[in-house]
Formats: C-alpha cells, structure tokens, sequence
C-alpha cells in the first residue's frame, strides 16, 4: 500500500515540463546509509543492471558505450522469431530441411548444432539451438527458413531495434559471428530488448530462454548461461565471447513481482563475468525492494493539445509507478510530468503521449509512462476557427 507521507510529497512536486530532459547515464549514488556496494569487477568496461518492475537503474557503468556483442546478437534473432510466430506468420512446428550451403559454411563453426545437409529440422528446434547452445548453424538456418535470405533478416532485426529505440544499435549477422565492427549495440539497448522480449512474447520467453541444454545428433551441450539454476529466480538469457569482444552476458531474473536485468560486456575472463553476474542479481534483489509511488490510472497532469477539438488531455497512469528503495526506507519521490508537445490531434484513449519522471533522493531519476485519460478528435473546421481566435487572444 502506499504511504501517506510518500503520496503527499509526490503530489506536493508534481510539475509541468515542455520535453523530457536527456536520460541519465551516470552510476547512481548510493543509498544514504547502504553498507554494501554493488560488488562489480573493476576490470569490467560495461556494466548495467535495471529493475523492470519500477524502470529504475540500480548499477551503471558505460551504459551507452558501444560493443560487440558476439553471441548476444541471437537474442535479437529470437526476438524477431518470436514476433513472427506471435503474427501468425512463422510456426515452431514448420519443417526446415538444411542445404547444403548451409550446413558447409556453418555447421562446427563456434559454437554449433553440428547440422548437416539434408537434416530435417523444425523451426522450434532451430529456436531452441539459438537460444540454449547458441548455434551459429542454427541462427542462420533460421534467418533463411524463415524470410528466405539473411539479408530480408537482417533488415527485421534492424527494423525492430529501431521500433524498440534501440538507438545505438545495428546488425550485420544473425549470428554475431566477427563482420568488422558493423554488428554492435549497447548495454541501455539491450536491457530495452530484454524487458520487449520478456513483457511481449512471456511465453515463448518461458519455452525458449533458460534450458540448461539440449541433446542434437547425439551430440549433447550444455548453456553457458552462469545464473540459471544458480541465482534465484534466474531464468536467462544470453552470453557471448569472441576474441575482439571479450566476455559478455546479457541476463534476468524474476522474484515475485520484480524482474530485474543486466548486462556485462568485456569481461576480460568467464569467471570474473560469470562471478559479477551472479553477484549483482543477487545485490539487485537483496539490497532494494519496490514501494509504489501512485496507483495505477491515477490522473497526474494534462497536456496541451494541437488541433484537437479539446485544448487539452489528461494523463493518466498506466499501471503501478514503482520505486526500488533500501528495504525498510520510505522512498520519497519528486515526480514531474514531461512530453514534447502540443500533442498533434487524434489522440486515442490510453495512447502513450508523455512521461512522468520519479525522481528518489540518492537515486538516478527514472521515466514511466503516461497515457491520454481520454480521446481528443481531430477538431472540426469549426473549432479549428474558434481554437485560432482563442490563441490570437492568449
């Protein structure tokens, strides 16, 4: 439940702004009082760790640089073959036969199913390959049983981390196999990736991600992942390694209602970033728990309108506005509502249009989102007319 003294200080710093500021990337101070550090390997360049459940950022540390992400690239290939199953437009049962081509060129190459031409495989177990074994053979069998060409893959998987806002984001492989620096990312942008994959596609997430392996041609391998069926709650997702990229892992784990997120990149050894990981799940969920802040479609503000036939909307909350605090604090939380407007009419009801940011003391501010409380039509020539008097006069 939440705290009266924590509603009254929220709606006490409730303010209208113009446009978001620029997000903040710096490594949160520490909570006032906090005996424990986040225990991370000083040797690691990137570091991040988000709690899904509130959108805050526990832990970073060059959360926007750029990285090759090895194998990590794969997630973003089940991600798309997630989509395309979700639209009806791929099924895990469909029938693959693997060429020729294909088996040749991949098959042995790192890590791998050990396909062979003329092996009848279905798109699930290609899935399950990527996902658990990382198989280079099976992304690219993927890619090509699915749209035909790597090249119609690769603009998908491009095309969905540009949906997402995956801005310092681009793939060259379905695989992440070494192609001169045009495949890379970054840790802000695969956390995004991860909280898509988790809250669109929770199902496939449950029938793909976090096996601990899988048995193909007699040939049986185990996932590399260092935290599931070690950290609690730990249910995935992906590491990677090549020479130029060092050791990365792009990781989850759930407790209760909180999901929480990491990414390492360019650790200089497995075990100091399988150790790191293991440690910081951990740190996430032992040294902050979530209080809520405002209940779920609460109205906190209202946005100015262009072209509507109302001047303005209200906004909404869209589900619970959390905050990951030290157990037993009481968070107290300087809230301030951001768009970038006048919002251009139509604008549906429940449409995401703006952002409250929830700023905790000792704390990097976090932005949740806001929706229309109702629909704003375009405004008829009528009203047109009338909103262009009444904006001659104010």
């Amino acid at each position: 439940m939440i705290h009266s003294n924590l509603a009254r200080a929220a709606i006490a710093a409730l303010a209208l702004a113009a446009a978001p500021a620029a997000p903040f990337d710096q490594t949160p101070a520490p909570l006032p009082g906090s005996p424990v550090a986040a225990p991370v390997a000083p040797e690691i360049p990137v570091v991040l760790l988000v709690d899904l459940s509130s959108g805050q950022t526990l832990f970073a540390r060059e959360p926007n640089r750029r990285f090759v992400p090895a194998s990590v690239t794969k997630v973003m290939t089940a991600y798309t073959a997630f989509r395309l199953i979700e639209e009806g437009r791929l099924s895990p049962e469909a029938p693959v036969v693997i060429s020729k081509e294909v088996a040749e060129l991949w098959s042995g190459e790192g890590s791998s199913m050990f396909l062979e031409a003329g092996d009848h495989v279905t798109v699930g177990e290609l899935l399950l390959g990527v996902t658990t074994v990382s198989a280079n053979d099976g992304a690219v069998a993927l890619s090509l049983a699915a749209v035909g060409s790597q090249q119609a893959w690769l603009e998908l998987m491009n095309r969905n981390a540009a949906e997402l806002g995956m801005q310092n984001t681009h793939f060259g492989t379905p695989n992440g196999w070494p192609d001169e620096g045009r495949t890379y990312t970054s840790a802000r942008d695969l956390a995004i990736l991860a909280e898509a994959m988790t809250t669109r596609y929770p199902g496939l997430y449950r029938r793909y991600i976090g096996h601990h392996g899988m048995r193909y041609h007699d040939i049986t391998q185990n996932n590399h992942d260092p935290v599931t069926g070690v950290v609690d709650g730990a249910d995935g997702i992906k590491t990677g390694y090549t020479r130029q990229a060092g050791y990365n892992f792009l990781g989850s784990a759930r407790r209760g209602g909180r999901r929480l997120v990491m990414v390492i990149a360019g650790a200089p050894t497995p075990a100091i970033r399988n150790q790191t990981a293991r440690d910081l799940l951990r740190w996430g969920f032992d040294a902050f728990e979530s209080q809520r802040v405002l209940a779920n479609r609460i109205e906190v503000g209202e946005a100015r309108v262009q072209n509507g036939a109302s001047e303005r909307v209200a906004l909404r909350t869209d589900g619970e506005v959390l905050a990951s605090v030290r157990p037993g604090e009481t968070a107290v939380a300087a809230l301030s509502v951001r768009y970038r407007g006048p919002i251009e009419a139509p604008i549906a009801q429940g449409q995401p249009i703006a952002f409250l940011r929830v700023a905790v003391a000792g704390q990097q501010p976090h932005d949740v989102p806001l929706v229309a409380a109702s629909a704003v039509p375009r405004a008829n020539p009528i009203q047109r007319l009338w909103n262009g008097i009444v904006g001659l006069l104010t």
